[in-house]
């Protein structure tokens, strides 16, 4: 049932739907193709096979596959792939819940890359200072 020149339907990928043509076996899991897709390597199981079949040459060139495509009525034209801008709209994006944080904030939260301030040092030195006391006392 698989041969060269045998017309599928791919059901897998962004080519689903479009019509192919075998034009080599590579193995017993993939196929060349080509036709109202770019030439390619694919998977077997990626492919619905049609009874229908074309009389091609093994590895026939992608000129001679889209002139056959185009006798038959089964080349599909090519879209131009447009890319609209579509107006903006006031509300179109999600409201931001919280502000952005900056390096600063993230550094004065992280212990470790903490600047230590001479009052901090000043205050760390006055509690050791305490607890010598205290554990002096008993």
């Amino acid at each position: 049932m698989i041969e060269v020149g045998r017309i599928c339907i791919k059901n897998k990928g962004k080519e689903k739907g479009k019509k192919v043509v075998l034009v080599d076996i590579i193995d017993d899991k993939f196929v060349l193709i080509d036709g109202n897709v770019k030439r390619r390597k694919s998977n077997i199981n990626h492919l619905k096979i049609t009874p229908e079949k074309l009389d091609i040459a093994k590895n026939a060139s992608s000129e001679e596959v889209n002139k056959i495509f185009k006798e038959k009525g089964i080349l599909e034209e090519k879209k131009e792939a447009i890319k609209e801008k579509r107006p903006r709209i006031k509300g179109d994006r999600p409201k931001k819940l919280r502000p952005r944080k900056t390096k600063k904030d993230k550094a004065s939260k992280n212990p470790k890359t903490k600047k230590q301030t001479d009052e901090d040092i000043v205050e760390q030195a006055m509690q050791k200072a305490d607890e010598e006391i205290t554990s002096k006392k008993e």
